[in-house]
């Protein structure tokens, strides 16, 4: 008969921690996620302005007349190579004033134009860096379905970390305003984290349940089709969208728009039209939609029309007569970018968003904190998180300033790639501290030279641009001044050592 030496057994111990190991790396992993994910929607909040700082040298405007969208979008019609699908034209507004023309060509190509008040064309829009962005937090640049749903996912963690957080923690709103600062970094890290999730919790639940339910919204779908209609989905999309007209593929003269837009005026005087989409510009078929604001106060407060080409009005929806899914799905977007209620709320958002943000890397900073604490430190993990935290800003900073020189994305995911896998490299090199110093002072340094280059090679002929710019600067001399301050820190406490 064998026998075991003792202790052996299945799993081993060292089989226990590569899974302890693995384990961790996971949940370290998706930290990260939620982190990126939190960390871009606070930027994104400001993502028409960014638009703006991209195409600085565009005219601005209040309005535009019928007679000069239509000399717009026939330009537009005019420069695309073969059959047009579709045509997007979004009317100048208040975060964006002036218009712009996508144009959908039938071999998948998409152009995006700018215009001036008189209709002429003033050349392809430039945003790189803002689609960019919102294409990080919306999708991380995944292919749209999958990206979309880990993103969600997102949501749905973040949602459930904040109600079991409240649930955990019976004396949270007690204790709202009790701050244990210097001393234990993890009773400091723990008061911080349960005292900005107190504060701001309306905003975190909002943004965590708007942003899992968009992430979600094709399986939702997909349950109410299978539930209700026999799986059939296009019986609920049918449900919150306009019917598409009749099929007539024969060639035809581009739809004219301008008795459509008298159409509209007669119907809603008062109203704001904020785009309008035509489909099949060229064809017998083709179609118009126009989404009009009402002007109330609700969040989902835009009327829809729409036109055959021989101006009969097929289809109308005022948003007064919406029903609760209707107006959910109008304002979850909104909602879940402050996109509502002027520069104040986008100002307001961003401070919250910043405030959500520290609580995704507070969870990890927290474990981290009790590990050390307990004498079982994790030097390698701590590394690594340090990097995550800091290689992001110094990832997209850097991209930013990549995007001055092109308007393409691609340059800008392979630039992002790049530092944030350089960043984790310089995990196995350098400890936290610094880590954490230099990714401060890096972006603080690239965010000054944003500023100062952005003027030099795009312009500054809109106002937004210079807030934009000067915003940037004032942020980078921070984050430069905290990185000195943190050089400082350490030399003093070396030197009292020594």
């Amino acid at each position: 008969m064998t026998k075991t030496k003792k202790g052996a057994g299945f799993p081993s111990p060292d089989l226990v921690r590569a899974v302890l190991k693995g384990h961790s790396g996971l949940g370290l992993a998706f930290a990260a996620l939620l982190y990126l994910v939190c960390l871009t929607g606070t930027i994104a909040v400001f993502a028409n302005e960014f638009q703006r700082w991209e195409n600085p040298g565009a005219e601005r405007m209040e309005t535009m007349s019928a007679d000069a969208v239509q000399a717009a979008y026939r330009a537009a019609i005019d420069r695309t190579d073969g059959p047009v699908e579709h045509v997007l034209i979004l009317m100048p507004s208040e975060d964006r004033p002036w218009p712009t023309l996508r144009v959908d060509a039938a071999d998948g190509t998409q152009t995006t134009w700018i215009a001036d008040s008189a209709g002429r064309i003033m050349g392809e829009v430039r945003e790189s860096w803002t689609k960019f962005l919102t294409r990080l937090h919306i999708n991380l640049h995944l292919p749209q379905s999958w990206g979309i749903f880990i993103v969600g996912l997102t949501g749905v963690a973040l949602l459930s970390s904040l109600i079991s957080g409240l649930l955990a923690h019976p004396r949270i709103f007690r204790d709202a305003f009790h701050l244990r600062l210097g001393g234990s970094r993890r009773l400091q890290e723990a008061d911080l984290h349960n005292r900005i999730g107190v504060w701001a919790l309306p905003f975190h639940f909002t943004v965590s349940l708007t942003g899992a339910l968009l992430g979600l919204s094709t399986i939702i779908v997909g349950a109410i089709g299978l539930a209700v209609f026999q799986g059939d989905t296009a019986k609920v999309y049918a449900i919150f969208t306009p019917p598409h007209p009749a099929a007539d593929a024969r060639p035809a003269p581009p739809l004219d728009l301008r008795p459509l837009f008298a159409s509209v005026d007669a119907r809603a005087p008062e109203g704001r039209i904020s785009y309008l989409a035509v489909e099949h510009p060229t064809e017998m078929g083709a179609a118009a939609l126009f989404e009009v604001e009402d002007g109330s106060s609700r969040l989902a407060n835009a009327d829809s029309y729409a036109f055959e080409r021989t101006g009969k009005l097929y289809h109308e929806q005022k948003a007064a007569r919406n029903n609760v899914g209707q107006q959910i799905l109008g304002s979850l977007g909104l909602l879940h970018f402050g996109w509502f209620g002027g520069g104040v709320i986008k100002i307001a958002y961003a401070l919250l968003g910043l405030g959500l943000t520290y609580l995704a890397a507070g969870g990890v900073n927290i474990w981290l904190a009790r590990r050390r604490d307990k004498g079982r430190p994790a030097p390698g993990w701590e590394r690594v998180w340090a990097a995550c935290l800091w290689g992001q800003p110094v990832a997209l900073a850097g991209v930013a300033i990549v995007a001055l020189f092109t308007p393409l994305v691609g340059p800008l995911i392979w630039t992002w790639a790049a530092v944030s896998i350089a960043a984790l490299g310089a995990a196995a090199l350098f400890p936290p501290a610094t880590l954490s110093r230099i990714g401060r002072a890096g972006t603080g340094a690239l965010l000054i030279a944003l500023a100062v280059a952005h003027p030099v090679f795009r312009g500054i002929g809109d106002s937004m641009a210079l807030i934009v710019d000067g915003a940037l600067g004032l942020i980078g001399v921070g984050l430069l001044a905290a990185s000195i301050g943190q050089v400082s820190v350490f030399r003093r406490r070396t030197l009292q050592a020594t």
